[in-house]
């Protein structure tokens, strides 16, 4: 590990891939760092998701296609973008700022924006498991989006376009549902369109998570679970954090990394950007099949990823409050909108039913950088995108914690704006 200058002492908040992949790279530069959650490692959005490490993919989540499901559509719990009814004003105003931000030109500029931190995704990913992260990433044999028609693939071709335009690189080819099927036998009859995409990877997140926690803890980094961060002050020389029934802990530095739950520590340092919690259901079943690479069905909103002997199945978009229960009626839309589509899929076989928050932001940006403390960090609101941003974020923010420089790359992911 090199010595570097800056801080020696570094509190980080949140156990999830950005808040420990933080933490690593932290220690790659010879920091002790000090991981807290309210829960546990990857207890949040990083355990259940479709762990897909798709940068050719990683693109803002407001676009111009989300202002066409309408009032009616995202106000019903099968669509695949809810909104429940009873929506709090704090929610109305997210929700204004993101439809505000669902326009192209400000797709694009946003788009151009995340081209540098996607490239290098895939490398941190590469430096994590060569510094001893046991874990793998694995290359999509195949990575299949499916539709029905051909005139439904016309909107992923356009945005793929749209991507490349923006100076992002993806190759992809143009199937017919015969080649498609003959790629991928677990897809039904009813698709007779695909995009297959080239240089994708994934992982297990949940083991790979865990992995990651290992050896932070491996290389002298303190993790602890259960305790959660009820405060951040500055400090002379640095800054403390409180936790409950606790007095507060000095450090040299603090990252907030927080997930949903990041407003309420860091909007006291001038983070003003609302992150609204984006919530995701997945469950796995047993295919006849497993399928050699990810298989999603962009119509539906319906990722598939397989994992050891199973499918995992993750999809929707709902905006709700982080602590509301799991909502059957999600599972069983995610169901039905993918029965038709897999063959071989026990559905009625559903194993771990889980819903985690994803961390929004209006704009589609994530929150990265110093706050207007230069003790504290933020890092998160990375939307969809936080299992394959969460390494390439944890390495230029802690590049940036010990030189007192911004990498460019993060020049545009500043948590004051």
């Amino acid at each position: 590990m090199a010595l570097d200058t800056g801080p020696r002492r570094v509190a980080v908040v949140g156990a999830g891939m950005v808040g420990l992949s933080t933490a690593w790279f932290l220690q790659e530069h010879g920091a002790d760092v000090t991981v807290f959650d309210r829960d546990d490692v990857a207890a949040g959005a990083s355990w259940g998701n479709a762990g897909w490490l798709t940068p050719g993919l990683a693109t803002p989540l407001p676009e111009p296609a989300v202002l066409s499901y309408g009032v009616r559509a995202v106000l019903s719990p099968s669509s695949p973008v809810y909104v429940p009814p009873s929506a709090s004003p704090r929610l109305l105003r997210f929700l204004a700022g993101f439809a505000a931000n669902s326009t192209a030109a400000k797709w694009r500029r946003a788009m151009e924006s995340l081209v540098p931190i996607n490239g290098r995704a895939l490398p941190s990913f590469d430096a994590l498991v060569e510094g001893g992260v046991k874990a793998e990433t694995r290359e999509a044999g195949s990575f299949l989006a499916a539709y029905r028609t051909a005139e439904e693939r016309r909107v992923l071709q356009e945005e793929i376009e749209h991507i490349r335009a923006a100076g992002q690189k993806l190759e992809y080819d143009v199937l017919g549902g015969d080649e498609a099927r003959a790629l991928e036998p677990a897809l039904s009859g009813e698709i007779g369109a695909a995009i297959v995409l080239r240089g994708q990877r994934f992982v297990d997140p949940g083991r790979f998570v865990h992995a990651l926690a290992d050896s932070v803890r491996d290389r002298g980094g303190k993790i602890r679970p259960g305790e959660a961060v009820r405060d951040v002050r500055d400090e002379s020389g640095g800054a403390a954090v409180r936790t409950a029934g606790s007095d507060y802990e000095p450090f040299d530095a603090v990252v907030i990394a927080s997930g949903v739950w990041l407003n309420g520590l860091a909007r006291r340092f001038g983070v003003r950007a609302l992150v609204q919690a984006g919530r995701g259901y997945s469950f796995s079943v047993p295919v006849d099949r497993v399928p050699d690479g990810p298989v999603y069905f962009p119509s539906q909103r319906v990722a598939c990823t397989p994992l050891g002997d199973r499918l995992r199945v993750a999809g929707m978009m709902e905006f709700r409050r982080p602590e509301a229960p799991l909502d059957p009626r999600r599972i069983r839309a995610i169901v039905e909108a993918v029965r038709p589509l897999l063959r071989g899929a026990d559905l009625a076989a559903r194993q771990d039913e889980w819903v985690g928050s994803r961390p929004c932001t209006r704009d589609g940006l994530p929150l990265i950088g110093a706050t207007r403390s230069p003790h504290v960090f933020a890092a998160g609101g990375h939307g969809m995108w936080g299992i394959t941003l969460g390494p390439a974020t944890g390495r230029l923010l802690a590049e940036q914690i010990v030189t007192g420089e911004r990498p460019p790359e993060l020049a545009p992911f500043s948590p004051l704006r």
